[in-house]
C-alpha cells in the first residue's frame, strides 16, 4: 500500500502535458496546450536555442522544462521574499549556445529595506547549475515595503541589456521615479559586463529614461525600438516606447487617478513629458510583453501581446489601427488566461504563456 502510495504522488508531481483546449479570436479557432502545470506564483519564461524553457518562481525557484523532464537549478543568488518581490525576471541572451550566460532580476536585501537587483551566471553544461553567479546591479538604496520591483529584461540589437525598475510603491507624492540620482521608476541600460551603457549627464549612470510607475513587461519592436507596458493606480496603465533621456511623466502626469479617486499629478499632459502609445483606463495590470513575428499565424505579424494581472485575459494591440487610447485591441479570454503574467515567442512561432491562477505555462497555436 505504501509503495502504491509514493508511486502515485511521484506521477502526480510530473508535469502534465498535451492538455488541449480551445479559444476563439480574430484569426480563427486556436489551440490552447498546457505544458507544464504545478508552478508556484511563476513570474517568467525564456528559451534555449534547443527548444528548452527556463522559468521562474517568485519564490525562488528556477526551473527547466525539456519533453517530460521538469528539473530545478541551483547556483541561484540569495533572493529576498518581500511582497511583490522574489526571483523575477529571466533572459537567455542570443549568443547563450558561446556563452552560456543566463540574466535574472530578483529582489535583494539591503540595508535600508530590498531593491531590484539583476545579474548573470553561466549555466553548467549539464545544465544543472548556474555557475560563478554575479550581481551586476543593484538600486544604489533599498525601500522598504514590497511594491513595484519592475524587473523586465531585454537584450538591445547591440547585445546590451535594459532592465525596468518600478518606483518600489512611493505613491503619487513619492517622487523617487523623477529624482536623476535614484534608480526606482527608471529604466537602467547596461553594457554585457554591467558597465552603463548610458550616461546621461546628471542622471545616476545607466539612467536611460525615468518617470515610470511599475513596468512589468519589456521587449523590442521587429525594428529592434524598446517598448514598455507599466502599471498605473486606479486606471493610467500604459504602453511606452523609451528613449533615452525621455520622462514618461510618473508621478506628476497619469491618466489615472489614484486608488481613493484623488486627481494624481497635474493632469494628462506636460511640456517635456512624453506620452504613452497606448493607455488603459480602468487599468488592466498589464504584465509581459511580446512582438508577434508572423511566424504561424501571418495576420498578427507585429502586433504587441501583453497579460492582464486583473483582468484574466491575453491582450493584442494592433499598432496599425489607431483607436482612442492608442491601439485598436483584442483580448483572448479563457479559463487559460486568468493572471497572465508573461507571454513570450517560441521558437517555431508559437506563443507562450504563464497562468499564474493556473500555476501553469500555456502554447497557443493553430489547431490541429
Amino acid at each position: 500500500m505504501r509503495s502504491d502510495f509514493w508511486l502515485v504522488l511521484a506521477l502526480a508531481s510530473l508535469p502534465q502535458i498535451g492538455l488541449a483546449q480551445v479559444v476563439e479570436t480574430s484569426v480563427g479557432r486556436l489551440g490552447l496546450t498546457a505544458e507544464v502545470q504545478g508552478l508556484e506564483e511563476p513570474w517568467a519564461l525564456d528559451f534555449l536555442p534547443d527548444g528548452s524553457v527556463l522559468m521562474t518562481e517568485l519564490g525562488g525557484r528556477l526551473l527547466a522544462f525539456s519533453g517530460d523532464r521538469l528539473r530545478e537549478i541551483g547556483g541561484l543568488p540569495d533572493v529576498y521574499l518581500d511582497g511583490q518581490g522574489g526571483l523575477l525576471d529571466i533572459m537567455i541572451p542570443r549568443d547563450f549556445e558561446t556563452t552560456r550566460e543566463v540574466w535574472l532580476t530578483y529582489a535583494k536585501e539591503q540595508s535600508t529595506g530590498s531593491g531590484t537587483a539583476v545579474g548573470k551566471g553561466r549555466l553548467s553544461d549539464d545544465g544543472t547549475t548556474l555557475e560563478d553567479f554575479v550581481t551586476l546591479f543593484e538600486m544604489p538604496e533599498g525601500s522598504s515595503g514590497g511594491r513595484h520591483f519592475g524587473s523586465r529584461l531585454v537584450e538591445a540589437a547591440d547585445g546590451s541589456v535594459f532592465i525596468t525598475i518600478g518606483d518600489r510603491g512611493t505613491g503619487p507624492r513619492g517622487m523617487q521615479a523623477q529624482l536623476p540620482d535614484r534608480a526606482e521608476g527608471k529604466i537602467i541600460h547596461l553594457n554585457r559586463d554591467g558597465t552603463p551603457a548610458t550616461r546621461l549627464l546628471g542622471y545616476l549612470p545607466g539612467i536611460y529614461s525615468s518617470g515610470h510607475r511599475n513596468p512589468q513587461g519589456a521587449t523590442l519592436d521587429l525594428n529592434g525600438r524598446l517598448l514598455t507596458v507599466e502599471h498605473g493606480a486606479r486606471g493610467g496603465d500604459e504602453l511606452n516606447a523609451p528613449v533615452p533621456g525621455g520622462n514618461y511623466g510618473w508621478p506628476v502626469i497619469s491618466y489615472g487617478v489614484n486608488y481613493g479617486g484623488r486627481k494624481i499629478g497635474l493632469g494628462q499632459s506636460m511640456p517635456g513629458m512624453e506620452q504613452p502609445l497606448h493607455y488603459w483606463d480602468p487599468s488592466i495590470a498589464p504584465s509581459g510583453l511580446m512582438v508577434y513575428s508572423g511566424t504561424l499565424i501571418p495576420e498578427w505579424r507585429g502586433d504587441i501581446f501583453f497579460g492582464s494581472l486583473n483582468s484574466d485575459f491575453l491582450g493584442r494591440l494592433d499598432p496599425d489601427t489607431a483607436a482612442a487610447t492608442g491601439f485598436a485591441e483584442e483580448r483572448i479570454s479563457a479559463p487559460e488566461t486568468g493572471r497572465v503574467r508573461d507571454v513570450v515567442e517560441g521558437p517555431d512561432g508559437a506563443i507562450w504563456f504563464l497562468s499564474v491562477y493556473d500555476g501553469a505555462v500555456y502554447r497557443m497555436a493553430p489547431a490541429e
